[in-house]
């Protein structure tokens, strides 16, 4: 634990930042997962326009890398040229 006054003033924000990048990062992580277990090519070509944007979102803003983004992306796009 800080004892500084000024160390424990700046870690507040930090932590705010850091759940919200967490919570953003789980619901991304969450997306990922229901696309990838959907077995039916219509609904997942449904849902992949709005997982890329998502991926793209916070690799922008540096919640994810953004090469784990592209890699992201280009998975799911073949996971779901596979599917009949």
């Amino acid at each position: 634990m800080q004892k500084q006054k000024s160390n424990k003033k700046k870690n507040t924000p930090q932590k705010k930042t850091r759940l919200h990048n967490r919570y953003y990062a789980k619901t991304m992580r969450n997306a990922v997962k229901k696309l990838r277990t959907t077995t039916d090519k219509a609904e997942a070509v449904a849902l992949l326009p709005n997982v890329q944007k998502m991926l793209d979102k916070l690799a922008k803003r540096n919640i994810i890398h953004k090469n784990k983004a592209a890699n992201l992306k280009s998975k799911l796009a073949a996971h779901i040229s596979k599917l009949a």
